[in-house]
């Protein structure tokens, strides 16, 4: 422990500075200001290097946390990157994607601010990649056993580059035109710019991996043509089908699902040519949903130029403080001020969305909200609450309910399970023997270390399926989330 008492002479939780809203609203750079190192070796002295780290069970990837906040407040940041690289593979997307429940697991936080575990994380790989420390790490031997994964998102990565290095030869193939899924073209620039993706797949491609994009499997390649020509087959695909608000008006043009909108922003800001963009720029903009992808079309519209924001949910407006039934150390519900809440519009809670309205052309114009009302247990409007709001343009960032699997379960005879998920095992094994499933394709829509915890731990089930042992290391107990099949 650097610091015995640095808990009790810090007490304070700092954080980098965000850029001034109206410079960063101007560009798509990420919003935080470069971090003072001072701050950092501050920050990171404050972990109290716990008997019990319970942030270790606040992160699904068992994260060395107390170790690698000794080694940055000591300044020994390439040691550092070895812990972290140790359980995270990609610590520059979960150091700017996640949500952090090690934090909320974090023992200082039951009397005071938590330790900024991921500002540490993400500084710590930053160093590395700035100084060079992060390099390739080809196999020192191929085993011949071949390899598909299907998925190009974090936990198709973690398991092509856990596969990689024991040695099997890796293909991962992605239907869109550029490898990265949903960190590609779900993510907008000012919360993780693409620089960070494609460092990574460099040092991917140099270990040996191999990247196939543009490539539909199930209609490009059929699934039995896939296993027939590997020796095992990962199936990361993510839970991408959006949930949809069936009410009258849902057809009128200008109500889109928000991956629609946010892929579309993406591919523009790539340099791609976008034919009949999805775009905010001078309209009333109207995001129905109170989560992450949200906020993402949220501060994707003030960049694009919105006449004005406004986000509804329809539930209750979580309170500032950890609710009493989710006691330390439970990931609470609490209200969330994300970036692009501090850039501008409305935000409001009890938002039943009844209709969406025409304008004389037959497109939105406006939608009829009500205030959210619950009875016997269920949301529904409260009659006599009605009242309408302008919007050009209405965005569906209301979750997603699950995976593709028609074609899985046409070709393979893979069955999804009741909450629509792909069936697996404990081993992350479907009934076909070869094909394992892993990430949100089998668990449901859930959190990036998630994706990545499974994909190192489907990795290490197919290295023992094709060696008959393995040396990958299972980060998460596969059984704590097993569906039987």
């Amino acid at each position: 422990m650097a610091d015995p008492k640095g808990f009790l002479k810090v007490t304070e939780r700092e954080l980098p500075k965000r850029r001034p809203v109206p410079v960063r609203i101007m560009d798509w750079r990420e919003v935080y200001e470069q971090g003072d190192p001072a701050q950092l070796r501050r920050q990171a002295g404050r972990c109290m290097d716990c008997g019990i780290p319970f942030c270790h069970q606040g992160c699904p990837l068992g994260n060395l946390i107390p170790e690698w906040n000794d080694l940055m407040y000591r300044g020994e940041g390439r040691a550092a990157i070895e812990r972290l690289h140790a359980t995270n593979n990609f610590p520059e997307f979960t150091g700017r994607l996640c949500p952090a429940p090690c934090e909320s697991a974090c023992v200082l936080g039951i009397n005071q601010p938590a330790v900024t575990i991921k500002q540490v994380e993400v500084s710590i790989i930053d160093q590395a990649f700035g100084n060079g420390w992060v390099q390739p790490q080809p196999p020192g031997r191929l085993t011949g056993k071949t390899v598909a994964v299907v998925g190009s998102g974090p936990a198709g990565l973690a398991a092509a580059q856990q596969l990689t290095r024991a040695g099997h030869t890796v293909a991962v193939f992605e239907r869109d035109d550029r490898i990265g899924g949903l960190l590609r073209y779900g993510i907008p620039d000012f919360k993780m710019e693409k620089k960070h993706l494609d460092q990574r797949l460099a040092q991917m491609t140099a270990e040996g991996t191999r990247f196939r994009a543009g490539v539909n499997i199930g209609v490009d390649i059929t699934w039995e043509q896939l296993r027939e020509r590997y020796d095992a087959v990962v199936v990361a695909t993510g839970a991408i089908v959006p949930r949809d608000l069936p009410i009258p008006g849902r057809d009128l043009p200008g109500v889109h699902f928000a991956m629609e909108y946010l892929t579309q922003s993406n591919r523009q800001l790539a340099g791609d040519q976008v034919f009949d963009q999805i775009t905010a720029e001078g309209k009333h903009v109207v995001v129905l949903g109170g989560g992450d992808t949200g906020a993402d079309c949220i501060g994707t519209a003030h960049r694009q130029g919105a006449l004005s924001v406004t986000n509804l949910a329809i539930g209750k407006e979580p309170g500032t403080t950890r609710p009493a039934e989710q006691p330390w150390p439970m990931h609470p519900t609490v209200f969330e001020v994300q970036s692009a809440h501090e850039e501008g519009g409305n935000r409001h809670f009890l938002a039943s969305t009844v209709e969406f309205l025409a304008n004389e052309v037959g497109e939105v114009r406006a939608i009829r909200v009500a205030e959210t009302e619950y009875l016997d247990g269920r949301r529904v409007p409260k009659a006599g609450t009605e009242r309408e709001i302008p919007a050009d343009l209405v965005l569906l960032a209301l979750g997603f309910t699950g995976p593709e699997t028609r074609e899985l379960d046409e070709q393979l005879q893979l069955p999804a399970t009741e909450r629509g998920n792909i069936a697996r095992d404990a081993d992350y094994a479907t009934a076909q023997s070869g094909v394992f499933v892993a990430g949100d394709a089998g668990r449901g829509q859930s959190l990036i270390v998630w994706a990545i915890a499974e994909g190192r731990a489907a990795a290490s089930a197919v290295d023992r399926y094709l060696e008959g042992e393995t040396l990958l290391p299972a980060p998460i107990p596969a059984t704590a989330h097993a569906i039987s099949i």
